[in-house]
């Protein structure tokens, strides 16, 4: 599989896209002016305790106070390492309003709720994660390899134990890790050291709220995140990014320094790919598939709802094929548009009702094996008692959605607006509340275009009827910047 990383830099923002085998996988999005804070570490002060939610509010600086979870503080034993396995214990046994606490960002703030934090602080290098207060080591589980997976955790605690001096802490071993020397090993674990002492002394000096650790931009954080043994060409079309990316692949990634390649050319480096168009798909609910049908994606604030249909696609055989195939092609789709969108928490996917058992597995393991593509985790749960896929996308940013639109300030983010109609008969209630109210000789309504014409054509005998009833004359107005739902009542 032949993997392409772009990157398109502006004053106002930094977008990277991931595109495997011609398709455009993943959209990353870092604006200028509202970065996200996800590995920031931050010196915070407690400013609520909830008792009952098992949690509290730290002042981190940000606009909305974080939130942790008692899960999620770790409580340290005597050489203030972390206690591993130990219960959750009481929120109030672990922190009070007003203490100072060191944690680190785990989740962006959405929509209205604040960033998720935790003290399991953790900072990150090309192929080594640092964790400061553990003794743990650990391998990524997508190092299936068992041979693999040992000499590597040999390699870090020996690594280690010639560099240690007074340093504490434990790694975890990335996936790009895999096939590593003892050199690269080496280089890496000696930059996290450096890093936490720098970090260490910016705790102590800072007052709290404060950031203390901002994580890499998006274009490095490219480099060590995204990076994968299939990339074959890493391109950027700002010279001066171009330059940055080399100086630091040649430092901490010298394999793909050659990868790297500047795109000078005039056509838009995103519309070469085809990428700014699928962005603006990927905004929409409905996604077409290539045999006919297509997949409704509708997401809530409590969850994701993907639905399959098979739309135009009748099969050449029977009913039960058309539909095996099609919730075939939506299973790629699917593992697709959740790394595209960057959809995460709940996800219900109603695939259309096979009654072939075998045809449910074959569907389940092609959706299990596409999202093995995806560096996000996800936990596929199988299929409900309803024939509804139950899974989760673990969500540490806002969605692509989320990133780029605000919601509709007309229909105030339902997606709908009520009728011309409905709207009419609101006005004819709303006019009989006033002239029972007040005294006047005359009514002046104020609305839309849509809804004046409806007044005046298909309603116009209600509004007679009003009229007469009311003893009133009723009169109508245009305002070209009401929407639909919009309208006033003028008494006169």
């Amino acid at each position: 599989m032949s993997e392409e990383l772009l990157v398109n830099v502006s004053p106002t923002e930094t977008r990277v896209a991931l595109v495997e085998n011609g398709f455009v996988q993943e959209v990353h999005i870092e604006r200028t002016q509202a970065k996200g804070y996800v590995g920031n570490i931050y010196k915070g002060k407690v400013v609520r305790v909830l008792p009952g939610m098992q949690a509290a509010f730290v002042d981190i600086g940000l606009e909305r106070a974080g939130f942790i979870h008692a899960a999620d503080i770790a409580p340290l034993d005597e050489e203030g390492m972390e206690e591993r396995g130990a219960e959750v214990a009481d929120i109030r046994s672990l922190v009070r309003e007003g203490q100072e606490l060191i944690v680190q960002v785990t989740k962006d703030p959405i929509s209205s709720k604040g960033a998720r934090l935790t003290t399991h602080l953790s900072v990150s290098a090309r192929f080594l994660v640092y964790m400061p207060f553990t003794r743990h080591t650990g391998i990524s589980t997508r190092i299936e390899d068992e041979a693999e997976r040992e000499r590597l955790k040999n390699l870090v605690q020996e690594v280690d134990a010639d560099i240690r001096e007074q340093e504490e802490g434990g790694f975890i071993v990335r996936t790009v890790a895999e096939g590593v020397n003892k050199e690269e090993i080496a280089a890496d674990i000696i930059f996290l050291y450096r890093l936490w002492q720098d970090l260490s002394k910016k705790i102590k000096n800072h007052k709290a709220p404060a950031a203390v650790h901002e994580d890499l931009p998006l274009f490095m954080r490219t480099l060590r995140d995204l990076v994968k043994p299939d990339l074959e060409k890493l391109r950027i079309d700002s010279r001066e990014v171009y330059g940055k990316m080399r100086d630091f692949a040649e430092d901490y990634a010298p394999e793909i320094h050659d990868k790297i390649e500047h795109y000078p050319g005039e056509r838009p480096l995103f519309d070469l790919y085809s990428v700014e168009e699928e962005i603006q798909r990927a905004l929409g609910e409905k996604v077409a598939l290539k045999s006919g049908g297509y997949l409704i994606i509708e997401q809530t604030e409590a969850m994701v709802t993907i639905d399959v249909n098979t739309g135009a696609f009748v099969g050449h055989r029977n009913l039960e094929e058309t539909i095996f195939k099609t919730n075939l092609e939506a299973a790629t789709a699917i593992a697709r548009q959740l790394r595209l969108r960057n959809l995460g928490g709940i996800i219900i996917i109603d695939f259309i009702d096979m009654n072939d058992s075998e045809h449910q597995r074959q569907v389940l393991r092609t959706l299990e094996k596409m999202l093995e593509r995806d560096n996000t985790k996800t936990s596929l749960t199988g299929v409900s008692e309803l024939g509804l896929v139950e899974m989760t996308r673990k969500r540490t940013r806002e969605s692509l959605g989320q990133s780029l639109c605000v919601a509709c300030p007309v229909c105030e983010g339902r997606g709908t607006l009520k009728s011309p109609e409905t709207v009419c008969y609101e006005i004819f209630r709303e006019i009989l509340r006033e002239v029972r109210a007040y005294n006047t000789e005359e009514i002046v309504v104020l609305a839309s275009q849509l809804v004046i014409d409806r007044l005046l054509d298909e309603e116009s005998s209600n509004v007679a009827d009003l009229e007469e009833f009311i003893g009133r004359t009723i009169k109508f107005k245009v305002e070209a910047i009401y929407h639909q739902e919009q309208y006033d009542i003028i008494l006169v």
